[in-house]
């Protein structure tokens, strides 16, 4: 009660009865207790942002968020272009995993956050960061025998999500993307963004899918990597509906993984029409899996092989993240280039 009243006020106080000062006291002590209740709703108001609390069922893993993470690790590249392209680099403190060259409009803010590791960053590197929040791309990301495991992050007081694409339920679309920027943009409080992107990115793929409406169904093999098998998208990637909407047609859609190895006579049976490879660093160069599929023998008669026609997109572009909607396109002109001259 002292810091509402004057030394002055207070020898006042003093002068008068008793009685006066007990009445005051009570009055007061109500009237400050009302004030002290105010204060605490108007700070407790004041400090929720606007759409906050929010809650997310990520893989499994609830989590409620009173207000939006501000130091934020990226593992693997796809999820650091979808926060930058919803303009959150100022809540990023650091990358990892880089495996495909950066979208250009994000190059710059790319390279201004540390890159904590060229590969999955151990703990104790992540802690170091001293992040709320991690967001991870692939399953590895959280990967329990290397100590990362989302327990473990929980249990040092740090928030994760893990990409959609890896939380193992069922065939994965084009509207998964969609939904994970929505789902992020609500983590942040940046909705109106994420749906302007998602606008953006459906434009671009309604384009595309436009152009090849109508056109035959070129049947694509995705070549990741591999030499004694062949390690390809499956059927519940993203790959495969990326794949369908540029007008073609996964071979190994009934393969039931986002990847997996298939053999060189599944391939040689299943007559691609075109090869999709995949993209990234050390996989071996795409100039190095052109030669070394040409130069298989057993391929010799597969139609792709004979007609040398290969459509190259980076391996981020083909997975939950903004890079998917850029592919649709650059898949349909290489898939039917005769409908985009």
């Amino acid at each position: 009660m002292s810091q509402l009243f004057t030394p002055a006020r207070t020898r006042g106080f003093l002068r008068a009865t008793a009685a006066a000062v007990a009445l005051s006291s009570v009055l007061l002590t109500a009237a400050c207790g009302a004030s002290d209740d105010g204060d605490r709703d108007a700070k407790a108001t004041a400090a929720a942002p606007a759409g906050f609390p929010v809650t997310v069922d990520n893989c499994g893993v609830k989590t409620t968020y009173d207000e939006p993470p501000s130091r934020v690790v990226t593992i693997h590249q796809h999820p650091a272009e979808l926060m930058l392209a919803l303009g959150l680099k100022d809540r990023m403190v650091g990358t990892a995993f880089p495996d495909s060259a950066v979208l250009p409009e994000l190059k710059k803010d790319y390279e201004a956050i540390p890159e904590l590791a060229e590969r999955e960053p151990s703990f104790e590197k992540i802690l170091d960061a001293e992040p709320d929040f991690v967001y991870g791309g692939y399953g590895s990301a959280f990967a329990e025998k290397e100590g990362r495991s989302r327990k473990a992050f929980a249990d040092a007081g740090i928030d994760t999500y893990l990409n959609r694409e890896y939380c193992g339920k069922g065939q994965v679309t084009m509207k998964d993307t969609y939904d994970e920027i929505r789902t992020i943009g609500k983590i942040f409080g940046v909705p109106e963004r994420a749906d302007k992107l998602v606008t953006d990115l459906q434009g671009r793929v309604a384009q595309a899918t436009a152009e090849v409406e109508g056109e035959h169904e070129v049947p694509v093999f995705v070549y990741d990597s591999g030499d004694k098998s062949a390690f390809t998208a499956g059927g519940k990637g993203l790959g495969t509906d990326v794949i369908r909407l540029a007008g073609g047609k996964n071979v190994f859609a009934d393969l039931d993984e986002v990847f997996g190895d298939v053999s060189w006579e599944q391939v040689v049976e299943r007559k691609p029409e075109v090869i999709a490879i995949y993209d990234y660093a050390g996989a071996g160069s795409v100039e190095e899996k052109k030669k070394f599929l040409l130069s298989q023998t057993a391929l010799a008669d597969v139609p792709a092989i004979r007609n040398k026609r290969f459509v190259v997109l980076p391996l981020t572009a083909t997975l939950v993240g903004v890079r998917s909607a850029y592919a649709v396109d650059d898949l349909a002109r290489g898939l039917h280039p005769e409908s985009f001259r």
